[in-house]
Parts: C-alpha cells; sequence; structure tokens
C-alpha cells in the first residue's frame, strides 16, 4: 500500500491518480494521520503543498521516523521536506515557475535514471534548494538545463526519492515511467 500525506494541494489526487495504477493508495491530510495504515505501508508519499516546510513539523517527524525504514517519495514540496529534514535550506528563488515546462538534465550521478538524458516537466514551484547541499547518502541527479536548480534526488540505500517538478503533470513527458522506476526500485 501507497500512504499519501496530502498538504491540501491541488495536484494531490492526479499523484493519487497515477499512484493508483501501481497499487492500493491511502490518502490522509498532513494533520490526520492514521498511524495503523501508515505503519502498514510499503511506501510514504510527501505530496505538493503551498508554503514551506518548516510549516509541516509532523510531516519532517514522519520523514525522519520512516526513513530507513520504508520507501519515501517527495514531490514538489514532499522533495523540500526531505532536503529541509535531511538539513538542506530551501530558499526562494528569483523566477517562480508555476505551470512552466522546463528541460531538465539528467546527472551521472542517477541510478534510476540512467538510461534518461533530458526530460521535459512540469513545475510550480517558487522556492528551491540552497546549495551547496551535502550528503552522505542523498544525491542530487537531475537539475533544470536553464537554471541548474535541484530537480530530483536519489538516496538509492534508503530508498528515498524526490523531484521539484510534478511527475503527474501534463506537461511532464513520461511521468508515470518516471513513476513506475521509483515504485519497482
Amino acid at each position: 500500500m501507497i500512504y499519501v500525506i496530502d498538504h491540501e494541494d491541488s495536484f494531490t489526487f492526479n499523484l493519487v491518480h497515477l499512484l493508483s495504477s501501481y497499487d492500493d493508495v491511502y490518502v490522509s491530510n498532513y494533520f490526520e494521520i492514521n498511524e495503523f495504515k501508515l505503519k502498514k505501508s510499503d511506501t510514504i508519499v510527501l505530496s505538493p503543498g503551498p508554503g514551506e516546510p518548516k510549516n509541516y513539523p509532523t510531516t519532517s517527524k514522519i520523514y525522519n521516523k520512516f526513513k530507513e525504514k520504508k520507501k519515501i517519495l517527495g514531490i514538489c514540496l514532499g522533495f523540500q521536506q526531505i532536503l529541509y529534514s535531511e538539513g538542506g535550506k530551501i530558499t526562494q528563488q528569483k523566477n517562480i515557475y508555476h505551470g512552466y515546462q522546463s528541460k531538465i538534465k539528467v546527472l551521472p550521478e542517477s541510478f534510476l535514471y540512467s538510461n534518461f538524458k533530458n526530460l521535459i516537466v512540469g513545475r510550480y514551484h517558487s522556492l528551491k534548494l540552497k546549495e551547496p547541499f551535502y550528503s552522505s547518502t542523498i544525491k542530487i541527479t537531475m537539475r533544470c538545463q536553464k537554471t541548474n536548480v535541484a530537480m530530483a534526488l536519489e538516496d538509492t540505500k534508503n530508498k528515498i526519492f524526490g523531484f521539484q517538478f510534478h511527475p503527474d503533470s501534463f506537461l511532464t513527458k513520461n511521468g508515470k515511467n518516471i513513476i513506475q522506476k521509483i515504485l519497482s526500485a
């Protein structure tokens, strides 16, 4: 089962629809966590949402509790939440990318997406990872070709993955394949 923590974003159920192609999905708001279902799940998904990761301390606690025990996927705010929980700084970026399509380069550090060279993705964010960011296990594996902003992370040892972009958006080409790679990892 996939447990989706909803940060009350309009994209959450697009993501749920995509994920339900692969497994049963349970969704709850970030402030109404079902502990029983969370413990039963195989994968935890941190959804997109408004605001900053620091506004969601319960999500950080869940991430820290399960990060070496379950597969975790973060999308947009969820991506930022993972990095924030790992000591990363999340800052305002120069340009706002809401409903914007970008070309993304896949870096050699990517284990899952090594056969993908470039991707076209849908972005909906005004925040970004402030770099440099250091981690012994998390690798930044995709970047915007134009701005070099971090767009994906992978920690294959602990099965933690994240995207700043939305694989569930119609603006993202091959979004289903991107998600499928993680769920089968």
